[in-house]
C-alpha cells in the first residue's frame, strides 16, 4: 500500500469568502473520484478545524494499492479535470509527501 498525502497552501489574493469556497470545490472534487480511480483504496480531503499554528489550508490523505496506481492516479483524466479546474488554479504551494506503508 502507498499513502500520498498533499499539502496546499490557497493563493494569498482570495478573499477568506472566496476561499471557503475553494476549499470546498477541492474536498468534493477530489473526494468524488472515492470507487472510480482503479487501485484507490481512499481519499479524504480536510479542509476544516485548521489552526493558526498551520502553514497549509488544505489536505488530501489518500491511499493506493502499490505506487504503480499513484502513477495511474496522476494521470487519470478524472483526476488531471479536478486538478486543473478546482485546485491549481486557486494555490501557490503544494508539499506531497508518498510513502509505503509497511
Amino acid at each position: 500500500m502507498v499513502k500520498h498525502i498533499i499539502l496546499w497552501r490557497l493563493r494569498e489574493d482570495l478573499t477568506a469568502e472566496e476561499k471557503e469556497s475553494v476549499k470546498q470545490g477541492i474536498k468534493s472534487g477530489l473526494e468524488g473520484l472515492a470507487g472510480r480511480i482503479p487501485g484507490m483504496v481512499d481519499i479524504t480531503v480536510n479542509v476544516d478545524g485548521r489552526l493558526d499554528s498551520s502553514n497549509a489550508d488544505v489536505m488530501l490523505d489518500s491511499t493506493f494499492i502499490d505506487e504503480a496506481a499513484l502513477k495511474a492516479y496522476a494521470v487519470h483524466p478524472e483526476h488531471v479535470a479536478v486538478a486543473d479546474g478546482k485546485v491549481r488554479p486557486y494555490t501557490c504551494l503544494r508539499t506531497c509527501l508518498d510513502y509505503e506503508i509497511k
